[in-house]
């Protein structure tokens, strides 16, 4: 591990390597004084949450909650002309909880990976579930817990269905080879750990910059220590790497303009967020 260091007061979130967002961080507010009408150059003042708005003359009919009724639950659904209005349709395979669509090798595959998988796939259905995903890493050294493991795949199959086939196997198979020369590259003294600058040196070259607020929440996260050592061993690196890398990209889908900005719905919002949370 290296020394405590500086950081730069701006730097850019999630940026990919050849294109970054603003030189601020992420959601900093814009250069100048605030506009007349903002409170800061965040956001525009408006009404508090759940104000009560402007009373009507006469209550409108499509409304169901304008007859004195409690309004419904947040994320419930909406109602026009007094029937539900149903929620915009997902692409297909957003869903977390997809079926995964079965896949073979891509040409060219290291015969070894092809091996591997097919040791894993005891029963030959093209498909292995997590413990035997777990038990095929660990048989190249790369020991990761069942949570590691269901973050892999989960990001590699963009499902919760905790099967991969060939093509994700591979995938999976070169990112952490990719990733753990990574970390021993920036683990420049060969403690078997990174401190909060070599792990932000390393996102970087990943193509992921984070304030130092969220690095300093990334390494008390990751550090098996509670946040005392202030560093993080090797399979905590990679589910760093793996939650870093899945929310950028959810939130990049969202973010098409690279503004640093996106809109979600309370729906895709849970939904972005817990399969992180129940891996």
């Amino acid at each position: 591990m290296s020394g405590q260091h500086n950081y730069p007061s701006g730097y850019p979130y999630g940026a990919p390597p050849s294109q970054t967002y603003s030189s601020a961080p992420y959601g900093a507010p814009a250069s100048g004084p605030p506009q007349p009408g903002q409170s800061s150059a965040y956001a525009p003042v408006g009404t508090p949450y759940s104000a009560p708005s402007a009373p009507h003359n006469k209550p409108p009919k499509d409304n169901p909650n304008a007859h004195g009724q409690p309004p419904a639950p947040y994320g419930a659904p909406q109602y026009y002309g007094g029937h539900p209005v149903p929620p915009p349709s997902a692409p297909y395979g957003s869903s977390p909880f997809a079926s995964l669509v079965p896949s073979t090798f891509p040409p060219g595959t290291d015969p070894n990976v092809i091996a591997c998988f097919q040791v894993a796939d005891q029963d030959g259905s093209g498909l292995i579930d997590d413990k035997e995903l777990q038990r095929a890493l660990s048989s190249y050294n790369q020991s990761f817990s069942l949570r590691t493991v269901h973050l892999l795949m989960y990001l590699f199959t963009n499902t919760n269905t905790r099967k991969i086939g060939p093509k994700e196997f591979t995938q999976v198979f070169h990112s952490l080879q990719n990733w753990r020369a990574i970390f021993e590259r920036f683990d420049r003294d060969r403690s078997g750990k990174i401190d909060a600058q070599e792990l932000r040196e390393a996102l970087l070259s990943l193509g992921y910059s984070v304030s130092p607020v969220v690095l300093d929440l990334l390494v008390t996260k990751f550090d098996k220590s509670g946040g005392k050592n202030k560093a993080i061993e090797y399979d905590n690196f990679i589910e760093c790497c793996l939650t870093v890398k899945g929310l950028t990209e959810k939130f990049k889908e969202k973010d098409t303009t690279y503004s640093g900005s996106a809109t979600f719905t309370y729906e895709s919002f849970m939904l972005t967020v817990m399969p992180f949370l129940i891996a």
